[in-house]
């Protein structure tokens, strides 16, 4: 299943507190907070009657506002001819405002959660706790969590599994483990980021007409990155196209018997538009590499000036770090190349060369620079980060202030971040694209369309997106290899359904 389809899923990640600034902004302007309320529950039954037929449903209804959508949920279900049952936590007459109303509009049984037996049941609402709760579940709440997960009833969570804070990437101790999550306005981190996102099941995001201006002092929020938005390299027809108008790029080779990664790298820059792709070799490299190509150019790189070498090929943009080898050469070649102030990828060993003294590379570093790394990568060069930051989008954000270049942290979503704080992240990708030497792929599809004259951060977010659509016409089984013959037809499908959603767009009515 796609983690997003085109145009479905559009807009910003905002953090629980700024869901509830934008709920409030609603409330100013006039929207009823019940009616919020029962908007966010009429979503829910509605996502719940279109998957599944009338059964036995359980509704766990929390002491606040989440349990207030509960109680929505239970009349709407009961209302459409579902047998209901609701269970609270706490004393539902201490409930206050729009969850009290709420409450008293159902007129079913209400029973406490601790009566509640998941087996008796073929669908459980979990609507004890949203996105706020920042403790461990304990006592009865924790109970429910744990029968949920030992249940095989279908289980649907209110914005956040309960036990899940919704700003986190992990959770405190046990959670409820969804088969689908129905959250509102916008998604938050829980949502996206690993091991949170794991416990939501399918994400439903329902739009409950906040007004306009709720974006007034929220700040940079990061944005989902979407296909109308991206920037394509060129794929139509033009007759005065020349090869060298669609840039030089660059990609340095490793030594014999490693230049796979790096010739991944170049014939996923040759398919994604490049006019002009070159393979920098040690010599000892030269004969496998030229072998491996037809289009993919090779030359010798020995020990002279690296700038030079650069300069005599008229790079336009630099891959470097497949399979190049962890050696002192690495590093000098790295450190020449930023100081050109040419657009640059800087992947895998080009990275973790520098994991004994991150701060030789970071003062080298500018904005017109790509790290790519994975977890691990990121570790080595920004050790603890992760774990000081509430999730990846902090954790990247941080990286590229500190290190002064983009950052590309890769992982089922990846988080794109300038050093001017703006943060993207790509949820378009499929799972089949975790085989060897997808990232040198993704490495090469950045290079060439920094090579087109893509501004980086643009960049890094197309070629992201672009990577995950070709992932989605892997195969199982697919190898890297198979990547870089889809990615042509992806690039023109691209193309076309981008002019399709611009002619659309073009022809709605002004608001």
């Amino acid at each position: 299943m796609r983690a997003i389809a085109f145009g479905a899923l559009s807009g910003e990640l905002l953090t629980t507190a700024q869901i509830r600034a934008a709920d409030a902004h609603a409330i100013k302007a006039g929207v009823a907070g019940i009616s919020l309320m029962e908007r966010a529950g009429a979503a829910v039954a509605s996502a719940i009657m279109s998957r599944w037929a009338a059964r036995a449903a359980a509704i766990l209804c929390g002491p606040g506002n989440n349990g207030g959508d509960g109680y929505v949920v239970a009349r709407r279900l009961s209302e459409a001819g579902w047998p209901v049952e609701v269970f609270v936590l706490g004393d539902p007459a201490a409930l206050k405002g729009d969850a009290a109303h709420m409450a008293g509009l159902w007129e079913g049984t209400v029973r406490p959660l601790d009566s509640f037996k998941a087996e008796r049941f073929g669908l459980v609402v979990d609507a004890l706790f949203g996105s706020g709760l920042s403790r461990p579940l304990d006592g009865m709440a924790r109970k429910a969590a744990r029968s949920l997960c030992e249940s095989d009833c279908v289980v649907v969570a209110v914005d956040v599994p309960s036990g899940v804070n919704g700003d986190e990437s992990g959770s405190e101790g046990p959670c409820v483990k969804a088969d689908l999550t129905v959250t509102f306005h916008r998604l938050k981190p829980a949502h996206l980021f690993h091991p949170a996102r794991a416990s939501c099941g399918e994400i439903v995001l329902a739009d409950i007409d906040i007004p306009d201006g709720w974006r007034e002092g929220a700040g940079a929020l990061p944005e989902i990155v979407q296909l109308p938005r991206l920037t394509l390299p060129e794929t139509g027809h033009d007759g005065a196209a020349h090869k060298h108008g669609k840039g030089r790029l660059c990609v340095l080779a490793g030594p014999p018997g490693a230049t796979g990664a790096a010739r991944l790298s170049a014939t996923a820059g040759l398919k994604a538009g490049a006019g002009l792709v070159t393979l920098l070799c040690p010599p000892a490299s030269l004969m496998e590499a030229a072998s491996a190509s037809l289009a993919v150019m090779t030359k010798s790189v020995r020990e002279e000036d690296f700038r030079d070498t650069l300069a005599a090929n008229r790079a336009s943009a630099l891959v470097m770090g497949p399979g190049a080898g962890l050696n002192e050469t690495l590093k000098a070649r790295v450190l020449a190349a930023l100081s050109t102030g040419m657009p640059i990828v800087l992947d895998a060993d080009a990275l973790s060369v520098f994991a004994d003294d991150p701060n030789v590379l970071f003062a080298a570093l500018h904005d017109r620079a790509v790290l790519t790394p994975h977890t691990g990568e990121f570790e080595r060069l920004f050790p603890g980060l992760l774990d000081a930051s509430a999730s990846p989008v902090d954790a990247a954000r941080a990286a590229a202030a500190q290190s002064g270049a983009i950052v590309l942290l890769k992982g089922p979503a990846t988080v794109i971040a300038h050093p001017d704080g703006r943060v993207a992240v790509n949820i378009h990708a499929s799972a089949r694209l975790a085989t060897a030497g997808s990232g040198d792929v993704l490495a090469g599809l950045i290079g060439a369309l920094l090579a087109q004259g893509i501004v980086p951060f643009e960049a890094a977010q197309s070629a992201a997106f672009f990577h995950g659509e070709a992932g989605y016409h892997l195969p199982p089984g697919g190898t890297a290899e198979d990547l870089l013959d889809i990615l042509p037809g992806v690039l023109s499908r691209l193309s076309a359904e981008q002019d399709r959603l611009a002619a659309l767009a073009r022809l709605k009515p002004p608001a």
